[in-house]
């Protein structure tokens, strides 16, 4: 078999692996309110990143919870299906939220990536 051959046998075998029938991988359309958004910010205290703490997205009216741990820069970014939602960090003994977002609206596909939550003493 020639390398051409092989080649275009490669390319039909992974378009028929590609092929799905029904329901699409994602589906953005209006009805469905799973299409992602994403929450994203930077998370300091004093003017410096705060690493490896947890923080949360909280969908406002509900109890459902989205969360991550910050990164080496202080940077997060959570996933969140559409709706509205506020931030919370777990904080240390001693710590308060000096400054946070209020309530953020995600739609679908909304990357809403400049947030910056300050925790101080």
């Amino acid at each position: 078999m020639g390398r051409a051959t092989r080649v275009f046998s490669v390319l039909i075998v992974c378009a028929a692996l590609g092929c799905r029938t029904g329901r699409p991988l994602l589906d953005s359309s209006r009805d469905n309110d799973q299409a992602p958004g994403t929450i994203a910010g930077i998370l300091t205290a004093g003017g410096e990143p705060v690493v490896g703490r947890r923080i949360q997205a909280v969908r406002v009216g509900s109890d459902e919870r989205y969360s991550t741990v910050t990164n080496v820069t202080g940077g997060f970014s959570i996933g969140v299906p559409p709706g509205r939602y506020r931030l919370e960090v777990v904080l240390q003994e001693g710590e308060r939220v000096v400054r946070d977002p209020g309530v953020i609206d995600i739609n679908e596909s909304d990357l809403d990536a400049n947030l910056e939550v300050v925790i101080g003493i």
